[in-house]
């Protein structure tokens, strides 16, 4: 990463929630710091985001791009312990590791790390996380701190170094890592996840039959 990059980095708000189109805010500033990305596709940033990045990198202010989304208050994801089954997936898809459990037994949210990021509701299997306004009709930075940012981005760092490699940096085409190669074949999930799928298949077969039940 290069110099600017980094200083457009650390005045970002580190949500990776992925809203700018790129994988993290790292991602993000690089993409900035090249021309290659807007200074206005960062939500959770909102309007005094977008006046950090142009006094950074010496472009005008423009308005939040809608394509993104639109600039709202902080929420705090919540689950419904009722009904988590505890697949383990929404510990997975946390950039912070905000969510604490076990397999199968239910999971709950650490508040001070959720940034809000939503990357855990799509990939919960009995939709049991909801959202929770927690900063009222602040929004943006107002409802965000340069403390909240830093440790977010401790926490996205300590996480993302736990995980395989190249996982959570986008995909690699041909064309931006310079090679032509031959299309690679899809990697052999193993048994560990049948396992894995066989039981949340379980898990929602039961959850099932608890909602039908008068």
């Amino acid at each position: 990463m290069n110099l600017l990059a980094e200083r457009i980095n650390a005045a970002l708000p580190q949500t990776q929630c992925t809203r700018c189109g790129y994988p993290d805010c790292a991602a993000y500033a690089q993409a900035v710091s090249t021309g290659e990305a807007g200074i206005n596709q960062c939500p959770p940033g909102g309007a005094e985001g977008i006046v950090r990045l142009a006094a950074l990198t010496g472009r005008p202010v423009l308005p939040l791009n809608p394509a993104n989304g639109s600039e709202g208050p902080r929420h705090l994801a919540v689950i419904d312990e009722a009904w988590c089954i505890g697949c383990t997936l929404c510990l997975d898809a946390c950039p912070t590791d905000a969510i604490v459990g076990s397999n199968k037994l239910m999971h709950t949210v650490i508040e001070p790390y959720c940034t809000g990021c939503e990357r855990c509701i799509p990939v919960c299997p009995v939709d049991c996380i909801s959202l929770e306004n927690v900063t009222g009709a602040r929004s943006g930075w107002a409802a965000w701190s340069d403390s909240d940012a830093r440790l977010a981005r401790k926490r996205y760092e300590f996480h993302s170094a736990r995980r395989p490699s190249g996982m959570g940096q986008g995909p690699q085409t041909p064309e931006k890592s310079g090679l032509v190669t031959a299309p690679a074949a899809a990697p052999d999930p193993g048994p560990a996840a049948g396992r894995k799928q066989e039981m949340i298949a379980a898990a929602l077969a039961r959850a099932r039959s608890l909602r039908n039940k008068p």
